[in-house]
Parts: C-alpha cells; sequence; structure tokens
C-alpha cells in the first residue's frame, strides 16, 4: 500500500488554524493553558466545564490575545450533557477535531491516610473516583466526540493520564487505578480508531501545582510540605512543572502535520519523575 501524501497542507508545523478544538476540563489551571495554547496556534477553541466564573475568564483571555473561544458548560460525566455540548459547539465553531480529556481529580474519601486505610474506602467512593476520572475523564466524552471525526476521516484525541498511572503514589490508590485504565483506553482506541484517521494519546503530567493539590503540596506559608519535598527529590529536576509546560506537548499531539504518525503513545511531561529509581 503506498503511503499517503504527508498531510502537512502547505500549513506551519504546529498551526491549528481551521481547527476545532474541546478542553473538557478547562476550567481548571491545567485544563485552562492547554486551552489558551491551542487557541494561541490557531485553533477555535471550546472552553468546557463546570465553573461558569472561570470558564468565562479564560475564554476572555483568550479573545484579548485575538483568538476564538467559547465557554461550554458540561457535566463530562453525563453522555446527555456531552451531546448537548457537542451540538452547541458544532454550531458556533463548527465540527470539532481536536479533543482534550483533562477533567479528573482525586477525592479525599479514596485518600488512603493511617486514619482511613485501603479496607475501609467506600465502594461506592471508589465508583465515584472512577466515574470521575475514567468515565467522565474518558470513556464518554470519547464516545460522544470520537466517532463523528472518524466520520470526518481525521481527529486527535488527547487524554490526560498521570505519573500515577504507571507507578501508584501512595494514598491516591483510586486515582492511580483510573489513570492507568485511561491510557489503557487510550491504547485500545488508537487501534479501532487508528484507520477512521483518528489518532488518540495521552499525557502523563508530572506534579503541577492546581487546585486539588496545592494543599498536599504547600503549607500555608508557601514552603513545601514533607510531601512536596519528597516529589521533588524523586524529580530528576528537582522542581514542580509549568502549566504553560504542557501546552508544547499538547500543541504538538494536536497538531496533525507535527504528529500525523503518532498514536497510541503516552508523552511524559515529568521533570523526569518517572526515570528515577534511587
Amino acid at each position: 500500500m503506498a503511503t499517503p501524501e504527508h498531510p502537512q497542507s502547505g500549513k506551519g508545523l504546529f498551526d491549528l488554524s481551521g481547527e476545532v478544538a474541546v478542553v473538557i476540563g478547562a476550567t481548571g489551571v491545567l485544563g485552562g493553558a492547554l486551552a489558551e495554547g491551542l487557541a494561541a496556534a490557531g485553533a477555535s477553541v471550546a472552553v468546557a466545564g463546570r465553573h461558569v466564573g472561570r470558564g468565562g475568564e479564560c475564554v476572555d483571555r483568550i479573545t484579548a490575545a485575538g483568538g476564538k473561544a467559547l465557554f461550554v458548560s458540561v457535566d463530562a460525566s453525563s453522555e446527555e450533557s456531552l451531546v448537548k455540548a457537542r451540538e452547541q459547539i458544532t454550531s458556533a465553531l463548527g465540527a470539532p477535531s481536536i479533543l482534550v480529556n483533562a477533567a479528573g481529580g482525586n477525592d479525599p474519601s479514596v485518600t488512603v491516610t493511617p486514619d482511613h486505610p485501603f479496607e475501609k474506602i467506600a465502594a461506592d467512593d471508589w465508583r465515584a473516583s472512577f466515574d470521575l476520572n475514567l468515565v467522565g475523564g474518558a470513556f464518554l466524552p470519547c464516545q460522544v466526540f470520537g466517532p463523528g471525526m472518524g466520520e470526518r476521516g481525521r481527529g486527535s484525541i488527547i487524554n490526560i493520564a498521570s505519573v500515577s498511572a504507571h507507578l501508584p503514589l501512595s494514598r491516591v490508590v483510586a486515582y492511580s487505578a483510573a489513570k492507568a485504565a485511561v491510557i489503557n483506553l487510550t491504547q485500545f482506541l488508537a487501534r479501532e480508531w487508528a484507520p477512521l484517521g483518528v489518532r488518540v494519546n495521552s499525557i502523563t503530567p508530572g506534579f503541577f501545582p492546581a487546585e486539588q493539590n496545592r494543599k498536599l503540596l504547600f503549607n500555608e506559608d508557601g514552603t513545601p510540605t514533607a510531601r512536596a519535598a519528597s516529589i521533588l527529590s524523586h524529580t530528576p529536576m528537582a522542581r514542580f512543572g509549568h502549566a504553560a509546560e504542557l501546552v508544547g506537548a499538547t500543541v504538538f499531539l494536536a497538531s496533525t502535520g507535527a504528529s500525523g504518525f503518532v498514536t497510541g503513545t503516552d508523552l511524559r511531561v515529568d521533570g523526569g519523575f518517572l526515570s528515577q529509581t534511587i
């Protein structure tokens, strides 16, 4: 079978002009940075999430920089909400060609501590963590947005995983297990949808301070906690990541010109965390 012509179409390597990107979880720190980065590369961006105020602020930053964006309220764990969002986005911006699944987080109810060991985790809380990080974090959005991309013969889906998906971290067992499943699902869909022209990859971030983990990483006076010190000692670059440092990996995987032959890959942006042993 002949190799098709490289799908660059005369655009720059990382030029996303003409693309419509959906970033679910864009009302968070990391998701918002990814939405702004995709817009800066030329994509029209649907800022999707639950927090109307932060979503509106993200849209304002994008439009102030000359980009095009729309806030869409969505509950990623609800198929009905996702379908409604897809229809709204398609009507306002066009058919989505890029999907970034950045929703998720760890719930204290499934955090393992000396006073709350693994065997005390309630099954319903475990299921809720999987609903948040796997079902809403990748499974349902892929089901709702992926087939349309396949019908049009092109698309890029980027699922946000975690270093804990590779080596489970103490305390966050449910989150770790759900994110491991996200990577497995990514690889499955990469195989299934490659013939349709849809690429599916994941990004594994290291430790990036955000709303959900700030109290775990920093004391009230701004100094690192003991857990943060342990993380930094295990990170060869000896620092936390900045949200903007996830943008390059995201734009790379979103761009057909830059990564048109890349699918089923988990791209680590972790400061070397998963390369360190002792």
